[in-house]
């Protein structure tokens, strides 16, 4: 029995990108009114964190999952900040 042998390229490592490259990511500036689609005009960077940040795994089920990403999004703020906050 003979074996099948696939042709494996390894990529190329890209370079490294800036780091204003995710200067983008960050909260909405307006107000959004309750059932109404946000509109975002402005970004502004996450502001740094005062202290180390630790990572926090926690299970939570599909809807729920669904319904604050669908809140954050039509809020245009970022579904990690917004559990902080809580």
């Amino acid at each position: 029995m003979s074996r099948k042998t696939v042709p494996f390229n390894m990529p190329t490592k890209a370079a490294p990108l800036p780091p204003a490259s995710d200067a983008w990511v960050g909260t909405a500036t307006n107000d959004v009114p309750e059932g109404k689609g946000a509109k975002v005009t402005q970004l502004k960077p996450a502001p740094a964190p005062a202290e180390a940040m630790k990572r926090f795994t926690i299970d939570v089920t599909e809807s729920l999952h669904k319904r604050i990403k669908g809140q954050c999004a039509m809020r245009g703020v970022n579904m990690a900040d917004t559990i902080r906050e809580m």
